[in-house]
């Protein structure tokens, strides 16, 4: 018996007016009603009446990406991404019960016990880096080898970043001056896979900060922020690591909790919602996610110590999570529109989701790159042929990645996250 509520009430707010259908990625792409934002919705109420089956509707929440582009369209304000939670915690619910014994200890494994350890996902990222610095990852490339493993992985092992992070970490302080007067004190929230693929950007957001004057503490008590523990269903743990990281920050006087991950950011600043059942939680969550904000926020409003010029076409490929959710449009444009030299050219239809959304790439992998090939028409198109693609999020990073890749443009095109070039334009490096 799956006990899990849905969001019953809130699909009733859905006049089913079809604003949403040209935002949504997989309508876009499939053209099916239930792979659109008001099918979906129609769907859970229908399973909350009791007049379908939840697996009657699991087809249609899996292939949503939960980027929640409808929210931003809708033009009632129905809270799309409620109702989706709720379906896929559900489902998940239903699903546990329906596990074989092995299946339920290798998801519990990898969400419970290997995302939110930091021990576990150092010794991952050194293993990686010895994989790639001792020669290992082009003996693999040569010989073939990686054809054994699925597709989807194939792909991905292709545009891994060189992994840096492993010596960076074991050098990181906990507490960084700032340079010059202080401005602000922040402390710094670096994410888990961030911090264990994309190390070097943590270690440039945090050179940045100092530079326009914060004292910025990187505390070690802070753990994972539960996005994909959510986006999986896995509600008492999301719970579990929101209690730690609202606890661990509430005993520093932090004027920002800054990130520089556009999907950390928005599970961040939507704690309060997590304890919707829990008064005394939610105030504290509250209170936590009011100091949030990307580093975007923070450097946009100060005068960053640009030393070069970046002589570039340069296009942006935003985060869902944060335009839809952090609602921060502004701020990563001006300051790509703030560095010397570039020529900013913006991507057609820049705000449909590029089909990473978590693991969503590598779970569903085929239907992420039809997703994806509709992102790249739009790259291609740009003329003269952009130089660059910005990014705010590791996933997006990643995604971007793989379709230069595929569309064999890697030696004209690369992707870097904005931190990344800022870095480059003020002539800071790890």
């Amino acid at each position: 018996m799956v006990k899990h509520q849905l969001a019953y009430s809130e699909t009733l707010n859905c006049v089913q007016c079809g604003y949403c259908l040209p935002s949504c990625p997989t309508y876009v792409t499939f053209k099916k009603e239930t792979h659109s934002p008001r099918g979906r919705i129609n769907l859970v109420k229908m399973a909350a009446e009791g007049r379908i089956s939840y697996k009657d509707m699991e087809d249609s929440i899996d292939l949503c990406l939960g980027c929640r582009a409808c929210e931003t369209a809708c033009p009632i304000g129905v809270e799309y991404g409620k109702i989706l939670e709720s379906a896929v915690a559900a489902i998940a619910e239903q699903r546990e019960q329906e596990m074989t014994v092995r299946n339920r200890i290798i998801k519990s494994m990898l969400l419970n016990h290997v995302v939110p350890k930091n021990r576990i996902l150092n010794a991952m990222g050194a293993g990686l880096a010895i994989y790639q610095k001792t020669g290992i990852q082009k003996i693999a490339r040569k010989s073939g080898i990686l054809k054994i493993i699925p597709e989807n992985l194939g792909e991905f092992e292709k545009v891994l970043p060189v992994v840096q992070g492993a010596m960076q970490k074991r050098k990181r302080q906990k507490h960084y001056d700032p340079n010059g007067k202080q401005l602000y004190k922040v402390g710094f929230f670096k994410g888990c896979i961030m911090d264990t693929m994309f190390s070097s950007i943590n270690t440039l957001s945090i050179k940045l900060l100092q530079s326009i004057g914060c004292e910025v503490t990187v505390i070690s008590e802070q753990q994972c922020c539960g996005a994909l523990h959510q986006h999986s269903g896995e509600i008492a743990t999301t719970i579990t690591l929101a209690k730690k990281n609202i606890e661990a920050f509430e005993q520093y006087h932090f004027d920002f909790i800054v990130n520089s991950i556009g999907g950390c950011g928005a599970m961040l600043i939507e704690y309060e919602k997590v304890f919707a059942d829990d008064p005394e939680w939610a105030e504290r969550a509250k209170q936590f996610s009011g100091h949030v904000v990307d580093i975007s926020v923070i450097l946009s409003k100060h005068d960053l110590p640009f030393t070069k010029e970046i002589i570039s076409t340069v296009t942006y490929q935003p985060s869902c999570h944060m335009t839809n959710v952090q609602k921060n449009v502004k701020a990563p444009l001006a300051l790509l529109k703030q560095i010397p030299g570039i020529q900013y050219v913006e991507l057609q239809e820049k705000d449909m989701c590029c089909g990473s959304a978590g693991i969503y790439n590598i779970v569903k992998y085929e239907e992420s790159m039809k997703i994806l090939n509709n992102k790249m028409k739009y790259v291609k198109e740009i003329n003269p042929e952009p130089a660059i693609i910005v990014t705010t999020n590791p996933g997006c990073h990643l995604q971007m990645k793989l379709g230069i890749e595929r569309e064999g443009l890697k030696n004209e095109i690369r992707t870097v996250h904005l931190v990344e070039l800022l870095s480059e334009a003020c002539g800071i490096s790890i």
